[in-house]
């Protein structure tokens, strides 16, 4: 393995090399604390394997107090115009953009990410607060004047009441801003429970969110695992639900709280393709891998881990493109600005990503470049898995059919583009995909046929900005709408239609029959 580490270039990051043990606490009603919980769970450095916190997991008790303050703050929140609520969010934006540093340094610590790359995540979450300030304009009914003899019809959008949002590892900034922003832009208090590997950042959120102007119990954090979950499809308080994480946690999640009675969103795993048409531009093509395959060490649901060459030729010259930007990939702590990519977030992730390389030989696939046995000085406690490539991988290999969520990146070759669509279309997830090509009727053929949610055109990692909506199809997403953009005001909501009639349109006696318009 020849990926470089440099060390020449530090960051002055006084946190990294704290060694007090902290406790992270829940969030309930504008306080940090650890409430009624007596269970806590370590949460690790994963370049150095060290534990840096431990975080409280919840009791009863304590989603119980979140809930109470969240009803209590509510309906007053329900009742503040819109446009007051929209300047919280503003304010919420700017303390954002003044704790960035803060903020990146925290995520990276726990995560293992680089600071630029966590960074990048928080503004990504960022751009859903900013979109949410117009949540004046969102949030309009409808109106019809005059819809019958006397009649006016109009339609409002109100808040569920209280929502909740079980967020993942891998973006424990953006995925939460996804879901509480437009939640409680729309009216609505929110319980947030992030994951427990990477807790500070959620709960620092939550305290800027106070020092914006939100009022206490509008947004609490609770920490913990099944219990948590479980906790929170039961209560009969709480009326929606998004969720992020794996594909089968998504349809329990999905199935249990639907029969619940609640509103829910659910979205799961991915395994995307990127295409590659034999007149792409291959050193694009193969930038375009390298980020969109080991950015944040594949630990993204819209991560490219499988290459799709269309011909032979294609297939050889873009594996001979990606092998010297492999070995030259920077890896490393996020201490160090040169970094690339960092560790992944668990050792049980790194044990798993390793077991799935070695399958991937066992079961022929070629292996290019081997991330197994990265191993860094001074970090060797760290849970490092170098950038691998596979070649001549096919459909039956586990390191296909697996989300390895890893930088492992698979090259299936493909005959034609026929049959690469077609790998694409039957593949059981569709987050995300895309094509490389300067055939224009080739990108949109693929466009319009692809059973696929989000969809790139020359662009890696199609992740729509925030006034599009985020989703996929198939076994990727359960539920009718989508995060962020105007579906996230519709999850929020409930639509109410009112029809009204004034006396001077009211005829005498009763009508007995199906009222109509003729």
């Amino acid at each position: 393995m020849m990926c470089k580490y440099h060390s020449a270039i530090m960051l002055p990051i006084a946190a990294f090399g704290k060694k007090t043990m902290r406790t992270i606490g829940h969030y309930i009603d504008g306080v940090e604390t650890s409430g009624a919980s007596t269970e806590f769970q370590d949460v690790f450095n994963p370049a150095t394997g060290e534990v840096i916190a431990r975080v409280a997991l919840a009791s009863p008790a304590d989603l119980a107090a979140a809930v109470a303050s969240a009803a209590a703050a509510q309906p007053k929140w329900a009742a503040t115009n819109p446009q007051r609520r929209a300047r919280v969010f503003m304010r919420y934006v700017a303390l954002i953009n003044e704790n960035m540093d803060e903020l990146a340094t925290l995520l990276s610590l726990e995560h293992g990410k680089t600071v630029e790359d966590s960074k990048g995540d928080i503004q990504r979450g960022l751009e859903v607060a900013e979109f949410v300030a117009g949540a004046p304009h969102l949030l309009k009914g409808e109106f019809t004047d005059g819809a019958g003899p006397g009649i006016d019809m109009y339609s409002m959008r109100q808040p569920v009441g209280i929502g909740a949002g079980i967020t993942p590892f891998n973006f424990p900034a953006m995925i939460p801003l996804w879901m509480l922003s437009p939640a409680i832009a729309a009216g609505n208090a929110f319980i947030l429970k992030p994951s427990e590997r990477d807790p500070s950042v959620p709960v620092r959120l939550a305290e800027l969110a106070i020092e914006a102007g939100l009022p206490k119990g509008i947004l609490n954090v609770v920490h913990g695992g099944k219990s948590v979950v479980d906790g929170i499809i039961e209560n009969e308080l709480i009326g929606a639900i998004s969720f992020v994480g794996s594909t089968p946690i998504a349809r329990y999640v999905y199935g249990s709280a639907a029969a619940n009675g609640k509103r829910v969103q659910a979205f799961g795993g991915a395994k995307n393709h990127m295409v590659i048409m034999p007149d792409a531009d291959m050193d694009k093509a193969a930038d375009a891998l390298m980020g969109a395959g080991y950015g944040s060490a594949g630990e993204r649901c819209m991560a490219v881990s499988v290459a799709v060459p269309v011909g032979e030729g294609t297939a050889d010259r873009i594996v001979a493109a990606l092998r010297p930007r492999i070995d030259s990939l920077k890896v490393g702590p996020a201490t160090d600005s040169a970094s690339e990519m960092g560790p992944v977030i668990t050792k049980a992730s790194q044990d798993k990503i390793k077991a799935l390389i070695t399958s991937g030989i066992e079961q022929g696939a070629e292996l290019v470049v081997d991330g197994r046995d990265f191993n860094l000085q001074g970090y060797e406690g760290g849970y490092f898995v170098g950038p691998t490539l596979f070649d001549h991988v096919t459909p039956e290999m586990d390191i296909y059919k697996e989300e390895i969520f890893g930088p492992v990146l698979s090259v299936v070759r493909s005959s034609t583009y026929e049959d690469a669509l077609k790998l694409v279309m039957d593949n059981e997830y569709g987050n995300g995909t895309a094509i490389f090509t300067r055939d224009g009727d080739a990108a949109r053929d693929f466009a319009a046929r692809v059973n696929v949610g989000m969809v790139g055109v020359n662009v890696p990692v199609p992740v729509p900005l925030a006034y599009h909506s985020f989703g996929g199809w198939k076994a990727s997403a359960f539920g009718d709408l989508n995060q962020h953009g105007t579906d996230a005001i519709k999850f929020w909501t409930r639509t109410k239609t009112v029809t009204a009639r004034w006396p001077s349109g009211i005829k005498e006696g009763a009508e007995f029959q199906m009222p109509t318009m003729k």
